[in-house]
């Protein structure tokens, strides 16, 4: 591979897309973010930031940002999983609890409530977009965004000349 920057781009491209997609769902369609809603908002945003981060470092050093980043991606593909489960399961609730409350106590809520205040309740059956709920979709772009991740973690950046790297 010549240079993982693109794809670093691409991928915090690709999690700024799904929080715009969020803000839209949340703003025109009506859809509260619940609490496990707006911490996978919080490793999107956790990985583009990452992902930019590494795209502005030089090529030796940018394993430490993908690290990060790959991370994130865990954390959301756990969140999105219990929020799956929860989705399944409709009896078990992460509803108003100890959750909600600390996550909109955290300045980012107060600084910008429409996108980190959770105010919806996980258990709300949402009509599916395109076949999936949006946890489902969520899930998978953790998914893909973790693997892509992944796979520029263990690939080796060519070297220019005199074993530098360009």
């Amino acid at each position: 591979m010549h240079s993982s920057k693109p794809v670093l781009l691409a991928v915090a491209a690709f999690c700024i897309g799904l929080i715009g997609a969020a803000l839209y769902l949340q703003l025109v369609e009506h859809m509260l973010p619940c609490p496990l809603c707006v911490l996978q908002r919080y490793a999107f945003i956790a990985i583009a930031l990452f992902c930019l981060i590494g795209a502005a470092m030089p090529r030796g050093t940018r394993r430490i940002s993908i690290g990060f980043a790959t991370a994130s991606a865990v954390a959301g593909i756990g969140v999105a999983a219990k929020h799956l489960y929860v989705l399944a399961n409709p009896g078990f609730s992460c509803g108003i609890d100890p959750l909600e409350t600390g996550l909109n106590k955290i300045f980012l809520a107060t600084w910008w409530p429409t996108l980190f205040r959770a105010d919806g309740l996980c258990e709300t059956p949402y009509p599916p977009t395109l076949g999936l709920s949006i946890p489902a979709w969520s899930m998978i772009g953790f998914l893909l965004v973790g693997f892509t991740l992944v796979f520029l973690f263990f690939t080796r950046e060519k070297t220019g000349m005199f074993g530098k790297h360009r």
